[in-house]
């Protein structure tokens, strides 16, 4: 990474299609779990955008700073709107770590890492989960989904 703009910028190349993946969701299909122990698909949505939070929080702080506990979600509208809410505030984060911060090592979890590379630690932990939110709409029957990244 050689500057916040540009993981910024590839943060939200992933963050948007996100959103675009809620465009045909249900409030029926947020409680689905592919299994009795997993994540609801809401719950899995709000994991996601928190925990880039988190990273963001993390890294500008130096230290560890635990993710904002959301609330469960009742409707999609709720959760649509709580996912923009956190890409505001998670982008707004992102905007004020300065170089020195990228720097920096943090301890994290038992391991010491820069905040650069945590950074990209939190991006690949959205991918990952993106990734399985694919399957999840597959699963609840949604069929037009959006190309994995977005580069407009």
């Amino acid at each position: 990474m050689t500057t916040i703009d540009g993981f910024i910028q590839g943060w939200l190349s992933h963050r948007k299609v996100l959103e675009e993946m809620l465009a045909d969701v249900t409030t029926e299909q947020l409680s689905y779990k592919p299994w009795d122990s997993a994540m609801s698909l809401s719950g899995l949505v709000l994991h996601m955008t928190s925990a880039m939070g988190m990273f963001a929080s993390t890294v500008k702080n130096g230290a560890y700073v635990p993710g904002t506990k959301r609330q469960p979600v009742a409707t999609i509208e709720e959760l649509r709107a709580g996912v923009a809410e956190d890409t505001k505030q998670t982008e707004a984060i992102l905007r004020t770590i300065t170089a020195e911060e990228l720097e920096r090592e943090i301890e994290f979890f038992g391991n010491k890492a820069t905040g650069a590379k945590l950074l990209q630690n939190g991006k690949e932990h959205e991918i990952h989960h993106k990734g399985q939110l694919f399957i999840y709409l597959r699963i609840v029957g949604i069929e037009k989904l959006p190309f994995y990244v977005s580069r407009g």
